[in-house]
């Protein structure tokens, strides 16, 4: 019996060794990449060049890249517009997404189910890219940043996420408000809300890394330079021979003593910190949300 237990414990051992291995494995081959594009956005391009293009540490660091980047005009207006559109199109979508979830949780609600089969048919049929544009210039709002929030304003998967977690709250606490006299309003407002905080944060989330990392609207409903999200343009600097035009900055001779490659990984790291920064903060509701959402649903 004791040789059995020793086995099972041994052969455990080795699977879970195995495990870690492959995790670690996988997370060196995940952030290795990112640890790439920092290191070489403050390494002298000189030593990169020396190492035949791959760095691990370098043996002195540069922020004339950063200094580049944020003292053009391009980059610290898109990364405005992006944290315009992120953070104000996250809140509509928040609020647009429980305002249309909770009544659709309601199973006595009249024409429930006909609001319901035309939501699900946007998930299965949509307008296409020529009928959405034409809307789009047709209400005015060609060339403005309410192009990149308007439009896709609710997620079909988010919404059906975000009612069935409705659905299966208690009944009890919704009956218990509105013996007390609470209204529909002030029942969501008050105690659904409150319970429902890891989903909406999760589903805050997903709109909101989906807002910072857009990048079809851009190039589709603007064409105002000034009006282009940080996405868009990285794009276009990474495509881009001459930066200077693309960074407008006041001087040009700066731009053509710092190599290309740099200034392109530092705008890189500048696009993807934010997220990398919010994210641990709201990693916990976000894997509570996840959990609850795929028990309940």
């Amino acid at each position: 019996m004791n040789h059995l237990n020793v086995n099972n414990t041994l052969s455990d051992r080795i699977v879970d060794a195995v495990m870690y291995i492959v995790l670690g494995l996988f997370a060196l081959a995940t952030l290795f990449p990112l640890y790439y594009v920092v290191i070489v956005s403050i390494t002298p391009y000189s030593e990169v060049l020396r190492n035949g293009g791959f760095i691990i540490w370098p043996s002195e660091m540069t922020w004339s890249a950063y200094k580049e980047i944020f003292g053009s005009v391009r980059v610290p207006n898109a990364i405005k517009i992006t944290v315009f559109i992120t953070v104000v199109g996250t809140l509509l979508n928040l609020v647009v997404t429980v305002l249309l979830a909770y009544p659709l949780s309601k199973k006595h609600l009249e024409g429930r189910n006909i609001v319901l089969m035309a939501v699900v048919f946007t998930m299965l049929f949509t307008g296409g890219i020529i009928p959405t544009y034409l809307v789009v210039r047709g209400v005015g709002l060609y060339n403005t940043v309410w192009a990149m929030i308007v439009p896709g304003m609710v997620s079909t998967f988010n919404l059906l996420i975000m009612k069935t977690y409705f659905e299966n709250l208690p009944d009890e606490v919704e009956e218990a408000a509105k013996v007390d006299g609470c209204g529909d309003i002030r029942t969501l407002v008050s105690i659904v809300l409150p319970l429902s905080m890891p989903m909406v944060a999760t589903i805050g989330l997903f709109y909101g890394v989906g807002h910072w990392n857009e990048y079809f609207k851009g190039i589709m409903y603007l064409n105002d330079k000034h009006l282009e999200p940080m996405q868009v343009v990285l794009r276009n600097m990474i495509q881009s021979t001459d930066l200077s035009g693309e960074l407008q900055l006041g001087v040009v001779q700066i731009v053509e003593q710092l190599p290309p490659e740099t200034i392109k990984m530092a705008t890189v790291t500048v696009a993807i910190l934010p997220v990398i920064i919010v994210y641990p903060f709201l990693q916990k509701y976000f894997i509570k949300g996840m959990l609850l959402g795929a028990i309940k649903g």
